[in-house]
């Protein structure tokens, strides 16, 4: 029961009302059996400064930022972690001593899901499709976990800008499915098999045995690319991975204690199939 104790999270963005968030924070929260609760706020573009701007005053212990405003929150935090400087970008807002302190955990989230499916970057080739705010921090945080970072997008300039935070290089977009077979791990960073229209960021053809086939999307769970990928005898990983483990790393950092990511996950799974984008 909500009461004058509970502590309050948010997550602000525009929009909003689609996230998953409030699910897997909420579910983390009675698991962990603490008095807290974790709310969607709709913040339209522009405003998100004066947002977080109240976010002492009222009392709220974190605040998780998605699109359109990451940018705009790197701006309004007092410190910066080392990632979330190089990314320019703030998923979590930590309110400490009053000021705003901005981390960006989408990055490690993405690692600590090929850590559960049993894959260590380090001295990997991984060939990075996308170079949105997604791939961006995938990129950083492959680079600072050792791998070796090809990365390929529509943009040149964006694949060359993202690449440059792993240390990495570039392909062209259309030399895409030549590019995998020279890679041991394919991250799809794009909405590339979004909403389960059956497309493939790469042919499935170019997959190979033994591969790693990562797709951020969660929008189906199974996207046709983890199913190609399994059927050419690859390992895939689902995007629901990063997003749990992204928030579970908000929640260390907002209470000081490890989130039950089974928990969340369930609750991800059950939010997605009630609103059938399972």
């Amino acid at each position: 029961m909500i009461s004058a104790r509970t502590r309050l999270a948010v997550v602000i963005g525009d929009p909003v009302r689609h996230s998953l968030s409030p699910a897997l924070h909420n579910a983390a929260y009675r698991e962990m059996g603490i008095d807290w609760v974790y709310v969607a706020l709709e913040v339209p573009a522009g405003s998100a400064g004066a947002a977080l701007a109240g976010l002492a005053a009222l009392g709220i212990a974190g605040c998780s930022v998605t699109m359109p405003h990451k940018t705009a929150a790197a701006e309004a935090c007092a410190v910066l972690t080392p990632a979330a400087a190089a990314l320019r970008s703030v998923n979590t807002v930590t309110v400490v001593d009053g000021h705003l302190e901005g981390d960006s955990t989408d990055g490690p989230g993405f690692l600590a899901a090929l850590a559960e499916a049993g894959v260590v970057p380090s001295g990997l080739r991984v060939l990075l499709c996308g170079a949105g705010g997604a791939a961006r921090a995938v990129a950083d945080a492959l680079g600072r976990a050792g791998a070796d970072v090809v990365v390929t997008a529509r943009r040149t300039d964006a694949a060359a800008e993202t690449a440059a935070l792993a240390g990495g290089s570039t392909v062209p977009w259309t030399d895409r499915d030549s590019a995998v077979s020279e890679c041991a791990v394919v991250v799809n960073a794009t909405p590339i098999g979004m909403g389960g229209d059956g497309a493939t960021v790469v042919a499935p053809g170019a997959l190979l045995p033994g591969q790693i086939v990562a797709d951020l999307v969660y929008h189906p769970l199974d996207t046709a690319l983890l199913r190609a990928a399994r059927e050419r005898g690859a390992q895939s990983v689902d995007g629901l991975g990063m997003l749990v483990h992204q928030a579970a790393l908000q929640i260390r950092r907002w209470t000081g204690s490890e989130a039950p990511i089974a928990a969340m996950r369930t609750a991800a799974r059950a939010e997605l199939t009630e609103s059938g984008r399972a």
